[in-house]
């Protein structure tokens, strides 16, 4: 079966790739049939990061050639354009800012719980506190009324 695939060049952490049509039995970077275009992941800005013969890709479609599912997706960016590439990037990031956003979110009504929950607990306490300080007032005026009528002598 013939398939059109990336085979994978350039260097150690900088890859380069060439979309290939090859026998499927072939090895990645093994023998091809033809070479139809590259795809440059690391392309700076301004670089050209992709390109590829679409009529020959179609061609080879059109013998029955089968597309890995990561050439169809070059694919259908290559017929977008550059600026369909760009929409797709913009679009993760603004799926990723809105993750962090939700996690940060999560955190301050998190902390805020905490927050409030510990100033109700002060709160409590600072109550039971008081209460028992009046408690204890209350015990020492009482026990200062009955003092002084037990020191009086009694009459006999």
């Amino acid at each position: 079966m013939v398939v059109i695939r990336l085979s994978r060049g350039g260097s150690k952490k900088n890859p380069f790739y060439s979309v290939v049509v090859a026998d499927s039995r072939n090895r990645r970077d093994g023998r091809f049939v033809e070479r139809i275009g590259f795809y440059n992941p690391s392309a700076r800005a301004g670089a050209e990061g992709l390109r590829i013969n679409e009529e020959r890709a179609q061609y080879w479609i059109g013998t029955g050639a089968q597309v890995s599912d990561t050439v169809a997706r070059l694919v259908k960016f290559h017929a977008k354009g550059v600026d369909g590439m760009a929409a797709a990037k913009a679009k993760d990031a603004a799926k990723a800012d809105a993750a962090k956003a939700k996690k940060e979110a999560e955190v301050a009504a998190k902390l805020k719980a905490e927050a409030d929950a510990a100033a109700a607990e002060a709160a409590a306490k600072a109550k039971a506190d008081a209460d028992a300080k009046a408690e204890a007032d209350a015990a020492a005026a009482a026990a200062a009324a009955e003092a002084p009528a037990a020191d009086t002598p009694a009459a006999e």
